[in-house]
């Protein structure tokens, strides 16, 4: 189940984001949409990285009957995004909730050897995505 917590305007459906979750886990997993300044505030507190980022994740420790975690995302990025890359905002919201989910089952792309670029791009493929977090990241650096 996705516990989902809409903190915009924006209106995304959340069936494609349940599918990939059921693919992936049986828990339940909090999904919470909202701006650039609530998830800059929420960077800060809990990373402090005092900017605006595309998605956090929060795992929660593993216990019986608990959610898999957080995953936080800003509407903002997915809109600014979707209009530089030109694909649907829809996608790139999609994108980045694979991406928050991977963290939360605990893959990590800055140590794990390209195993999370390579779950991610099978994800991407079986959905018929536009390309990964990971590998947009790649190309900028």
């Amino acid at each position: 189940m996705i516990d989902y917590e809409n903190k915009t305007d924006a209106k995304y459906s959340l069936e494609l984001i349940k599918k990939i979750t059921d693919s992936l886990t049986k828990q339940d997993v909090e999904l919470i949409l909202t701006c650039n300044s609530e998830i800059r505030e929420i960077n800060s507190e809990f990373r402090s990285i005092d900017k605006a980022t595309d998605v956090l994740s929060f795992p929660n420790k593993p216990m019986p009957f608990a959610p898999l975690g957080s995953i936080v995302i800003s509407d903002d990025y997915v809109k600014k995004v979707s209009l530089e890359l030109g694909h649907d905002r829809e996608d790139e919201f999609t994108l980045l909730y694979i991406h928050g989910l991977l963290h939360l089952l605990g893959f990590d792309h800055e140590l794990d050897g390209g195993e999370m670029r390579q779950k991610e791009q099978i994800l991407i493929e079986k959905y018929d995505l536009p390309e990964s977090l990971i590998v947009r990241t790649q190309k900028e650096n």
